[in-house]
Parts: C-alpha cells; structure tokens; sequence
C-alpha cells in the first residue's frame, strides 16, 4: 500500500515541477551505458525519426562516444539512395553498424537489408563481431514493431485499440441493455451512430482545434485517409480529437434518443459514459503503440521516463519523456470502473444524468490535468492564461457535468419506466 501511495506522491510531484521547469537535453542527447562484455562504455544516445535531422547529426564531429538509434522511417524504400549516404557519412566518422540485437554488420546496406541497421556506434574502441554488447539506460525505451504482420497485411496496434474500443464497448453495452431490460433491436442503431459520431467527430474537431489550415491546403484529406498536397498518398487519420468527438458523439445520440429508441437523451449518456471511460483508455493505448501525444522531457532517473525513438519530430527532441498515454489510460480505466461499479450497485442509474455528468467532470479533469505533462498537439490555437488547447476545451465540458448532477435530480425514474422507451 505504501508503494501505491509512494507512486501517487511522484505523480503529484511530476504535475507540480512540470509547471516551473522542464529536464533540459543539450544537443537532444540523453545518457546512457554500452555493456561490451565486461566493459561499461558511457554513450550519448540520439534518434530522430526525421531523415534530414539523421542527415544533419551524422556530419556533426563528436569527441564522445555515441549511440544512434535508427528508425524504420528514416530508411523508406523511396528514401533508400539518401539514406545509404547518411550512413555511409556515418561510417566516414568511424561509426559501426548493428542490428537490433546488437550484432555487428559488416556487409554493405542494400534496399534490401537496410532495414536491419539498428543502431550506430561510434566509440573510442572498435567492437569485434565476437564481443557481447548490451544497451543499459536509467530509462526504458520503447520502440514497439508497428503492428502484427498477417501475410503481406500489417495490422497496425492503433487500428487494433479502435477495434478494441468498439468490440468491448459493443460487448458492454449488450451487457447494460439486458440489464436494463431493453430490447437489444435498439443496440446495432446504437453502435452505427456512435462509431459515425466518433469517427466523423474526432477527425473534424482535430483539424478545426489544431490543423484549420487543412481546409485550404488539403481539403480531402480532412474526411479521407488521403493526402494529396503534394501528390496522391495514402496516409491514414493522423489527427484525431477527444473534444470532437464528443461533440459530435453528444449529437448523433440525441437523433438516436429522439427518433429510434425514444427515451430521455440523459439516459442513454449515463450508459455511453461507462463505455466512452474504457473505450478512451484503449485509444491511448493505441496512442501509445504510435509513440504520439508524448509527454514533456524528464528526468532520465524518474520512474517515469520513456525514451520513444519513433515519435514525431513536432513534440521535439526525442528524448526521455512523460508516457502521457498512459496516464490518461489509466485515469480513464479507473473511471470506467467507477461508474460501473456505480451503475451496478446503486440505484443511481435511475436519476438520469448524474451518472454522465460524473462521467463529464472526472473523464475531462483527467484530460486537464495531464495536459501539464503533455507536449502541445499541433498549433495552440486557443490558449488562456498559461492553459493549452486541451485545458481550455476541457472546462467547458467540466462545468457542464456539474450543471448536469444538479439537473439530474429531475429525472428521477423507477425501475419499471427504466426498462421502457418513452
């Protein structure tokens, strides 16, 4: 119990020194250790996922000893002539090649063994092909493989939390309604106008909060998984907004009240909240298997830090970082259990809207908090008084749910009317 409390006062602690200053990196270079055989070497670890930042590192004369790690992105099959002369600028300054079990390459890169070249290492003595070699860092680092490979298809983590998200949340919901006693020929209707909502939702309110100039430049790739600024590409949503869809989810579900199942709009949000809480927590999950919505710099000693080589360049530096994904994730999961266990065991689910304003207050004060840990999401738009984008869309939606628990005790049901559309 004692550790739990220990783990909360650090998070505490994080929220609060996070506001006056932030861990510095000089040159976007975190420390780390090269275990050859019974030799510590100490290195200075970088990574970009930015081919041109690679570019530019590689003809910088070092003294130290220095770990690159390299990235997938920085060696696309369309790159593969600029990006056999970067490393070929590596090995002019003395650089070994390994893969990502820290064996040495000696052959020459090819298009098609580029992609094993794992880490460059340039260090005062060269290391042999027989040597034992270990990275060790007072950070972890989290470089996951991009998804689970079926054939010559690549099902990628963050397609996968989604699917996630609307399997267990349509599991979940089949669970409420027969506990409700409601027809389940209201749940499919359900399901579609909330994955519209979402979907639709979330794109929209990401471009129109953070990227407005989409609109001009790049109008299809807006509603499409498509840009075409500077030719036809096939890019999937790489932008997608909590308060979007929330937004757009709040109005799918009043058409949904009102025409097909005929019930208290209020009533159906209490039952979506306990299923938006978990479903939130597999989209940072997913966040968190693309290495995006990263945290600020941190101490390389904290509990805390994540290294994420492939994180994009706009956070920053990749150094090591808050894993803010996770944080939400958790804060929502102990929300879902909260109002599950709410809706379970008290008559509460019968005083329509005080479960969903709940639901508004915790879920949106998760989001602002964290946010002192987050690096800014694209351009901050809105800002107010030292808060981001995210901060303040947040407090609208908080006051809301307060407004909302008060109402609340005017929609009071009994058990009987609860099981009937109105």
């Amino acid at each position: 119990m004692s550790n739990i409390f220990f783990r909360i006062y650090l998070v505490v602690f994080a929220f609060i020194t996070q506001c006056f200053f932030a861990q510095e990196y000089p040159g976007g270079l975190s420390d780390g250790t090269l275990k050859v055989n019974t030799t510590e070497i100490p290195v200075k670890i970088f990574t970009t996922t930015e081919v041109s930042d690679l570019d530019a590192f590689a003809g910088k004369k070092i003294d130290q000893n220095v770990l690159v790690i390299l990235n997938k992105s920085n060696f696309e099959p369309a790159y593969y002539n600029f990006s056999s002369l970067i490393l070929s600028k590596f090995k002019s300054e003395n650089y070994q090649f390994f893969d990502k079990n820290f064996k040495l390459i000696q052959t020459a890169a090819t298009s098609e063994n580029i992609q094993t070249f794992k880490y460059a290492v340039k260090s005062d003595k060269p290391i042999s092909a027989s040597d034992q070699v270990e990275l060790e860092t007072p950070f972890k680092i989290w470089d996951p493989s991009n998804g689970i490979k079926l054939g010559p298809v690549t099902l990628h983590f963050y397609s996968l939390m989604f699917i996630f998200a609307f399997g267990f949340g349509y599991i979940l919901m089949t669970k409420i309604f027969k506990i409700d006693n409601v027809n389940q020929k209201y749940l499919e209707p359900l399901f579609t106008w909330t994955l519209i909502g979402t979907i639709l939702g979330a794109r929209l309110g990401h471009v129109i909060f953070y990227q407005p100039e989409l609109f001009k430049e790049d109008f299809w790739s807006v509603f499409l998984p498509i840009s075409t600024k500077n030719g036809f590409k096939f890019t999937g949503f790489s932008g997608l907004a909590s308060h979007g869809a929330t937004i757009a989810l709040i109005l799918t579900t009043l058409y949904y009240c009102f025409k097909i199942i005929k019930k208290n709009p209020f009533w159906v949000y209490d039952r979506l909240g306990i299923v938006v809480s978990l479903g939130g927590a597999f989209v940072r999950m997913g966040n968190f298997f693309n290495s995006e919505i990263v945290g600020k710099p941190v101490d390389p000693n904290s509990p805390f830090a994540l290294l994420f080589p492939q994180q994009s360049s706009e956070y920053g530096i990749t150094v090591p970082r808050y894993p803010t994904q996770l944080f939400e994730a958790f804060g929502y999961i102990c929300l879902f259990i909260l109002l599950w266990v709410l809706y379970k065991k008290t008559d509460k689910k019968y005083q329509q809207g005080w479960l969903f304003g709940l639901f508004f207050i915790i879920l949106w004060a998760i989001r602002f908090f964290v946010e002192f840990l987050k690096e800014p999401q694209g351009d901050e738009f809105i800002q107010m008084g030292g808060l981001n984008t995210g901060q303040v869309l947040s407090i609208p939606f908080m006051i809301a749910g307060v407004v909302i628990m008060f109402m609340s005790k005017k929609f009071k049901i009994t058990q009987a009317e609860n099981a009937k559309p109105e």
